[in-house]
């Protein structure tokens, strides 16, 4: 069954004076999904959101909700609703009036809006503090209240703009679960910023990077992790060594990359040529270490030291110096960390793992 689209932008620009924001970003966003906009400060992701949110205009292009066209709209007719990264409560009101304040400007009776009051703080699991001030309470239910009183509203688009970014790490951590159960059951597209790419793998569903107000790559999350279409998105999500390659031969869907006097060989799809300068990404996890040669012939193979160890607590990044002089990190789980500083390794990773990348 074809995947339903709510939300579409189509080849939005955005200038402040003379600074491109955004650079024709074209963009197609699911029923019910979770779309994490994810890119450095200054890449256009905020921007982008409040444009979706009618908080700015564009410059140029067109938005549509359910193929209804939205551009111009003010924000309270467009079916969505926004989180921002200071939550904007209202300091002077409990809990229930912050989240039956959408409700009780619509007009709704008070009996409806006791119902759905009390439905969406069970499913944000903070019914028990209903009545309390929201200057009571810590800042991870502050930020549940926020949700919930975006979330009464059933908008067809929630946008949360860096809502967790003024937390601490491990409640951080504790609301990436709750957000992905909240979503889960509330049912509604949810699009959410951010500049921290753990955050990203851990809620999205489909990942968006975005830099320099370019859509540079949009995917299933596992698919951006493991086929970065960039130098700039390999970097940027995840930790990865680069090779700076040149293309020796093409046999089939199998290069043969010449790296500093090494070669390396890469199975892939992607339209390369002989002679082409690119870029070879491999993660650190997918690259093996062993005292003895591997005998398998599917495997980049090559000889090294152990310059250093980090132990990160269930896994161990080491340092190997490569006989070219280039060095690799490669991460192994504590567990099989057997390898001290100055110890003659090979290190191997499959042909299929390596991504080539265009300059």
């Amino acid at each position: 069954m074809p995947k339903e689209i709510v939300l579409k932008t189509v080849d939005i620009w955005k200038k402040f004076g003379e600074v491109e924001a955004l650079k024709g970003i074209n963009l197609d966003v699911y029923r019910g999904e979770l779309l994490v906009l994810l890119g450095p400060s200054g890449s256009g992701k905020s921007t982008l959101l409040r444009i979706i949110a009618g908080l700015e205009y564009p410059t140029s292009g067109k938005i549509y909700i359910d193929g209804d066209e939205i551009t111009n709209l003010p924000p309270y007719k467009r079916d969505t609703s926004m989180i921002f990264q200071n939550l904007a409560l209202f300091p002077h009101m409990t809990v229930y009036d912050n989240v039956a304040y959408g409700l009780k400007i619509r007009g709704i009776s008070k009996d409806v809006i006791d119902r759905r009051v009390d439905e969406i703080l069970e499913l944000v699991k903070i019914k028990h503090l209903k009545d309390r001030r929201v200057t009571k309470l810590s800042g991870g239910q502050q930020q549940r209240v926020a949700i919930a009183r975006s979330l009464i509203l059933n908008p067809k688009i929630l946008l949360l703009d860096e809502p967790l970014g003024a937390l601490d790490l491990k409640l951080r951590k504790e609301l990436h679960i709750e957000l992905r159960r909240i979503h889960r059951e509330a049912g509604n597209t949810w699009i959410f910023v951010t500049h921290d790419q753990e955050e990203a793998l851990t809620l999205s569903d489909r990942i968006g990077v975005m830099n320099n107000g370019l859509l540079i790559q949009i995917g299933d999350k596992w698919d951006v992790y493991e086929q970065p279409n960039t130098k700039f998105v390999a970097e940027f999500i995840g930790e990865t060594n680069l090779f700076k390659c040149r293309v020796k031969n093409i046999y089939s869907n199998k290069i043969l990359a010449e790296w500093k006097g090494l070669e390396i060989k890469v199975k892939s799809d992607r339209r390369l040529y002989p002679e082409e300068d690119i870029y070879i990404s491999i993660r650190p996890e997918y690259i093996g270490i062993s005292s003895e040669k591997p005998l398998e012939s599917e495997l980049n193979i090559f000889h090294g030291t152990i310059l250093d160890e980090v132990f990160k607590g269930s896994y161990v990044i080491y340092s190997i110096r490569l006989d070219n002089n280039e060095v690799v990190k490669v991460t192994v789980l504590s567990k099989d960390a057997d390898y001290d500083p100055g110890d003659n390794v090979y290190l191997y990773w499959r042909i299929d793992k390596g991504v080539p990348i265009k300059e």
